[in-house]
């Protein structure tokens, strides 16, 4: 059984994703300094696991091209959570065979 996540942890794994979308991005700390007008020394400690500013993060994201996915942050709670799903079209359906006694049968039903 995992145990939960204490916030420092979550801030750990964060600054390992927001690095690594940095390098896929070919963006140097630096690069991101000049985007965002958040210091170097700020990037590096959120890339190490240390806590910044809120508003820091939040350039940083939506630098990194990572905007939309914000609001996944604090998802709306009166939206289903199907409307998070990303290709509505494909999403699995519930299956229904026909039969001769009732019409329709569940996939789940023998």
């Amino acid at each position: 059984m995992n145990a939960k996540k204490n916030h420092q942890e979550y801030i750990k794994e964060l600054g390992q994703k927001i690095k690594t979308y940095r390098v896929m991005k070919d963006m140097s700390q630096q690069d991101l300094e000049d985007k965002t007008g958040v210091s170097k020394r700020s990037i590096s400690r959120l890339e190490q696991g240390e806590s910044v500013q809120v508003d820091n993060l939040f350039k940083i994201l939506l630098a990194l091209g990572l905007g939309d996915n914000i609001d996944l942050l604090v998802p709306d709670q009166t939206r289903r959570p199907s409307y998070y799903l990303e290709n509505k079209e494909n999403s699995p359906k519930r299956v229904r065979k026909k039969t001769e006694k009732t019409g329709f049968k569940w996939g789940d039903e023998e």
